[in-house]
């Protein structure tokens, strides 16, 4: 028998959503904020990149700001405010402690119990490869998550910023995780979520011939019904969560 999905918990206020790209929330994980924002969370994205990198046929300097303007669009649809973008350069973020220490330093500052990121594993289930900027904000995401609550660990943001430790990070949920262990039920959200990633309009098109509308809500809802399966046939987002 497969092993059913456990509920996401829900005795948190304040979330902050890490990842590499536009977009990278909007492929499945919106459609969870929408009912978090729904229920009074406090929710705010953090972007490593602009997404400069991710259309062909578009210069990186047209390409950025158009990118970001998508991106806060979609956020709004799904009752985000709060966008942010650290500028690391799209398609070679580098692992490292420049990164961990960046990312530590916005956790510090949004005091979040939950962090959300993107599927930082090698592969999406063992067919198809991961992208190297997935993988590196997704495991600095993991391990920021300690950085930030240790006074030791880049004491600088304490001493040029006033950055003091924030310890508490209660769980890392990892979307799109090819090992998922729980779920958000999004029959209030789904709708929305499928708008928050048309508004990736630019990005979509130059990805796909098909019509717009057609491939998000396709896309969005094999997702769900795939996690309902192990839900309770609930349509739902699945979720690797890691406690702390």
């Amino acid at each position: 028998m497969t092993e059913q999905l456990q509920p996401l918990p829900t005795d948190w206020d304040r979330c902050l959503a890490i990842v590499a790209h536009p977009d990278d929330l909007e492929y499945g994980a919106a459609a969870a904020v929408a009912t978090w924002v729904d229920r009074g969370a406090d929710v705010s994205y953090l972007l490593a990149t602009r997404g400069e990198a991710g259309i062909d046929g578009l210069d990186p300097a047209r390409c950025a700001p158009l990118r970001e303007r998508e991106q806060r669009e979609s956020a709004a649809l799904v009752g985000v405010g709060s966008v942010e973008f650290l500028d690391h350069r799209d398609g070679v973020i580098e692992y490292g402690t420049r990164l961990r220490r960046d990312l530590a330093a916005a956790i510090r500052r949004h005091r979040p119990q939950l962090l959300l990121t993107l599927n930082h594993h090698d592969t999406w289930g063992g067919t198809y490869w991961n992208t190297p900027d997935h993988r590196a904000v997704g495991r600095a995401t993991l391990d920021a998550a300690a950085d930030a609550g240790n006074r030791w660990i880049f004491p600088e943001l304490i001493e040029e910023r006033g950055l003091e430790p924030w310890d508490g990070v209660r769980w890392v949920a990892v979307t799109a995780s090819p090992q998922p262990t729980h779920a958000v039920d999004v029959t209030a959200g789904i709708d929305r979520g499928v708008q928050s990633l048309l508004a990736h309009r630019t990005y979509i098109e130059a990805l796909t011939d098909e019509d717009p509308e057609t491939y998000a809500r396709t896309f969005l809802t094999r997702n769900t019904e795939a996690a309902a399966a192990r839900f309770g046939g609930r349509p739902a987002v699945a979720f690797e969560v890691f406690p702390r």
